[in-house]
């Protein structure tokens, strides 16, 4: 069971588009796909049209077991969804002793699942802290704006003391760059950037598309709204990138 964590410290990058969209990729390969929604927006249960009156809150409190939380979204693809109650979660967990493992150990019963994507909020905060430890690799979604990349910098330099501290060794499967527009100047200087600081982590790009912008309206992935268009196209070669990796 391969276990990523979608993330950026910077909102805007693309990021429960990329796991929603990886997400479902992967599921209609026949892969057996678990969306866990850690960010109190609650935005990939809604992306994919689900609702639950339990969620990740029930898991991390230790109301429910997992499994009782867990929701189909489309055929091989579930997700725990999020809503606000998780703010609260975050303050009755500061005081807990393993604070930061708390999310492992309610996650210890997952299995059947050849993928688990964790959806993080776009925050430095106690929960991203539980999902880089519960989680073994990393996928970055870079928009083309420069505050992005600032985003990641500041991932980067956490993600080297959970290593440290905590006796982790997450690793960087795929930095994948997002709103891409090779004719945006500002494009081409982000890109060499990436490349100098993450050779061969690099994905192919996911280009500018208007269906990726209205496919959440619809509650629908942008294989189901739009399955011919160039998104489409960009994440099935992410999606392959990222089995490959592995």
């Amino acid at each position: 069971m391969r276990k990523l964590a979608i993330v950026n410290y910077k909102g805007g990058t693309g990021k429960t588009s990329t796991v929603v969209n990886m997400a479902h990729g992967l599921a209609l390969k026949g892969k057996r796909v678990l969306v866990i929604d850690t960010d109190p927006q609650g935005s990939a249960g809604y992306y994919l049209g689900v609702e639950s009156e339990v969620t990740i809150y029930d898991v991390v409190m230790g109301l429910r077991p997992v499994s009782e939380c867990i929701v189909s979204a489309r055929p091989n693809l579930d997700i725990i969804c999020s809503n606000e109650r998780l703010f609260p979660a975050e303050m009755r967990l500061a005081n807990e002793k393993g604070r930061e493992h708390v999310l492992m150990r309610r996650l210890s019963e997952l299995k059947g699942y050849d993928f688990v994507l964790v959806d993080c909020a776009p925050s430095m905060n106690l929960m991203n802290q539980n999902s880089l430890i519960f989680s073994d690799e990393l996928v970055l979604p870079v928009s083309m704006e420069y505050l992005s990349l600032v985003g990641i910098k500041q991932l980067l330099k956490n993600i080297d003391i959970v290593n440290k501290l905590l006796g982790k060794e997450i690793r960087i499967c795929k930095v994948v760059p997002t709103f891409y527009d090779k004719r945006n100047k500002k494009t081409t200087h982000i890109m060499d950037s990436l490349e100098r600081v993450f050779p061969g982590m690099l994905s192919s790009p996911i280009r500018v598309s208007v269906g990726l912008s209205e496919a959440p309206g619809y509650r629908q992935t942008i294989f189901e709204f739009s399955p011919r268009s160039s998104a489409a196209d960009d994440y099935r070669r992410l999606i392959n990138e990222v089995i490959s990796h592995g």
